[in-house]
């Protein structure tokens, strides 16, 4: 007997939407745009970005931009040098290809030159067509992370107009002409690990501490004390182990364990061994 005719039909659309969204979400990816910078000679430069999309269609159709979930805001990228990076996006996103990545840029980009003074940085194309950067092979996978590192090269990027002289208008001093350089992979590294005596069952957080805003992942070891963590950015961790569970009575207390600057690098699973929390 077919029983699902007996259901009414309100309840067989949500069981069938509840099915699909459940399916879609087990096939999504997971796609990060981080920004990070090669040092110039001025004390700050601050971008002023508005939006990030990317092209999923061949790069001669108008069509097929897709605007990323990002936050507009000014970056200070001399921040982000010697191994930092800022996320701008991390978003689930549907596999599939991607073509071109554009950030449009908004009117109020400055530098603060070594003399203290502050100078508007003009960038006619980032503030209307937007800084287009094409990629090449860059497909997402089911299940996948893909990192989008966006290689800022300041020195390059900032052009003094040749005419300018000292008490001219100080907006009128530089160009921004974008030099950035996409650095495109998939996040293939990670940690695992042994916690004992598994009954702790502890939390167990990964904490990406070479860049300032630190990155926190998460996860919880399984009954035999076994943890994993994939689709890690590579960089420096503090690894930590939280029990969730007291000790039984006569047995020494269960502890906290933190592991400072764990390497992560990609395309290899960290092993961190056996770790005891008692």
């Amino acid at each position: 007997m077919n029983f699902l005719r007996y259901l009414p039909l309100a309840a067989l659309a949500v069981m069938t939407a509840s099915c699909s969204k459940d399916n879609d979400a087990n096939q999504q990816s997971k796609l990060e745009v981080r920004l990070m910078d090669a040092p110039g000679d001025y004390s700050r430069v601050v971008l002023d970005v508005r939006q990030i999309e990317v092209h999923l269609q061949d790069a001669s159709s108008p069509d097929g931009w897709q605007l990323l979930p990002f936050q507009a805001q000014t970056i200070n990228v001399l921040e982000y040098v010697n191994g930092k990076s800022a996320l701008l996006v991390s978003t689930d996103f549907e596999p599939g290809d991607i073509r071109e990545i554009r950030l449009l840029l908004g009117p109020d980009s400055y530098l603060i030159g070594r003399d203290g003074q502050r100078y508007d940085l003009k960038t006619p194309s980032g503030q209307s067509s937007g800084v287009k950067l094409k990629l090449d092979n860059v497909s997402l996978q089911e299940r996948e992370t893909y990192q989008l590192l966006l290689d800022f090269d300041v020195a390059r990027s900032i052009v003094e107009r040749g005419n300018w002289k000292p008490g001219n208008d100080k907006k009128e001093r530089y160009l921004l002409k974008p030099v950035i350089r996409v650095v495109a992979q998939d996040l293939r590294g990670g940690l695992r690990g042994t916690a004992t005596p598994a009954a702790a069952m502890p939390q167990v957080l990964a904490i990406r501490s070479s860049i300032t805003v630190p990155d926190t992942f998460s996860t919880a070891a399984d009954a035999s004390g076994n943890f994993q963590l994939s689709n890690l950015p590579s960089g420096t961790y503090r690894v930590e182990l939280f029990p969730t569970i007291t000790a039984p009575t006569g047995q020494a207390a269960y502890r906290s364990v933190v592991q400072p600057n764990v390497t992560v690098t990609n395309d290899k699973v960290t092993e961190l061994g056996s770790i005891r929390l008692q």
